[in-house]
């Protein structure tokens, strides 16, 4: 994944289109509640400005339906930008047409300009060429910073890198790649992944990825069950997808002859009910009640999830192992994370439910990395082409 780096390219009084990843969580009132992703972009963005660049700004926010939306402007996150650099951001009323391109011919070097949320327009999902062309004509370099967006075959992602070069690799990007590529290629050993997440169907892929290239193996949250299910065992009211049911036997099969030692939950705390205030007890997972349902590790799994942690040199976490968003449930993830806290191990978490555990227990900072994409992250575990770096200049 050795790919062209923004610090091998000539920015100096260049156009530098840069697709960054501003799809920030805000409030009803249209405030960002979390720019931990606009921060992540400022090494990118200060690189091409200090070197006298002129840096044009496209991401995606939400999923605008009919086009323009002023609740998904990217306005917000342009002022936000502003006062973290430390200079005005200009905002563009499109991300193409003749008043864009009447703004980028009017940069000087140094400056910044935020462009439109490209999803404004259709084709920007449906990587129209024609709409490629035009945010192509804005630039006389690309720059790949958004891996949340990498697995996705978009205009401004993909379709522009075809039009303009060189196309290169922003910092953070970078940045993903080789936490994430050395943990797949060239990891120090013992490698220990953890999976969880509600959703077995959107693990497979990277079960059958991951289990014949890490030592250890360690699968936990919602989608436990489905498992448990097709080992034959009563799983009461807990999340089960009936339509994986076969696939998790053919799984279950495999994990027998895998190079990694699959552990699998032996006890689980159940609910009464998917409440805060619900009744809980810890069984063993053979013995869950036919009308509760699971919601986190018990303490036995725990202790084992623990000390294979501990003995760990390289860990990769995707999905939590139980419904930590509510607390009387969230004991397992919290365990998880403090483990890893407290590891001498290269911790890096894929991004989504993972890190928003990880930042809900205050450990964010004590992780290795954090990975800005869960989606993105997800598809590089299981060992997929990330389209919007596949687009990108090898390296020298």
């Amino acid at each position: 994944m050795a790919k062209l780096s923004v610090d091998q390219v000539e920015v100096r009084g260049k156009r530098v289109f840069v697709r960054v990843d501003f799809n920030v969580p805000m409030n009803e009132k249209g405030e960002i509640t979390d720019d931990t992703r606009i921060r992540e972009s400022l090494p990118t963005i200060r690189y091409i400005i200090e070197h006298g660049g002129r840096a044009i700004l496209a991401s995606h926010l939400g999923r605008p339906k009919e086009g323009p939306d002023p609740k998904f402007s990217l306005a917000a996150a342009a002022k936000r930008l502003g006062d973290l650099l430390g200079r005005l951001v200009a905002m563009a009323p499109d991300c193409v047409g003749p008043e864009v391109e009447r703004m980028v011919a009017a940069l000087q070097p140094g400056d910044v300009l935020m462009l439109e949320n490209v999803r404004f327009h259709k084709g920007e999902t449906k990587n129209d060429p024609e709409l490629s062309k035009k945010m192509a004509a804005l630039a006389d370099v690309y720059i790949m910073d958004a891996f949340g967006s990498a697995h996705r075959a978009h205009s401004s992602t993909s379709g522009i890198a075809e039009f303009v070069g060189p196309a290169a690799a922003g910092f953070l990007v970078q940045k993903e790649l080789r936490f994430l590529g050395e943990a797949m290629e060239d990891p120090e050993r013992p490698l220990l992944a953890i999976l969880g997440g509600a959703k077995v169907s959107t693990k497979i892929d990277v079960m059958r990825n991951l289990m014949n290239r890490v030592d250890v193996l360690l699968i936990g949250g919602g989608m436990t069950y489905t498992m448990l299910k097709a080992k034959g065992l009563e799983i009461g009211k807990s999340i089960f997808e009936p339509e994986t049911l076969e696939t998790s036997k053919q799984i279950l099969t495999e994990m027998d002859a895998a190079r990694a030692e699959v552990i699998l939950p032996v006890d689980c705390l159940v609910a009464d009910k998917f409440e805060p205030d619900a009744q809980t007890k810890v069984v063993p997972v053979d013995r869950i009640p036919a009308d509760w349902q699971a919601v986190d590790l018990g303490p036995e799994t725990t202790k084992r999830f623990v000390a294979e942690i501990g003995q760990a040199k390289t860990i990769v976490w995707n999905g939590p192992v139980g419904v930590f968003e509510i607390d009387a449930f969230a004991k397992g993830t919290k365990a998880v994370a403090e483990a890893l806290a407290q590891s001498d191990a290269t911790t890096i978490i894929g991004g989504g439910d993972s890190a928003a555990a990880v930042a809900k227990f205050g450990l964010t900072n004590r992780m290795s990395h954090v990975s800005t994409g869960g989606g993105a992250s997800l598809e590089f575990l299981e060992g997929k082409t990330l389209p919007g770096i596949a687009a990108l200049d090898e390296a020298p």
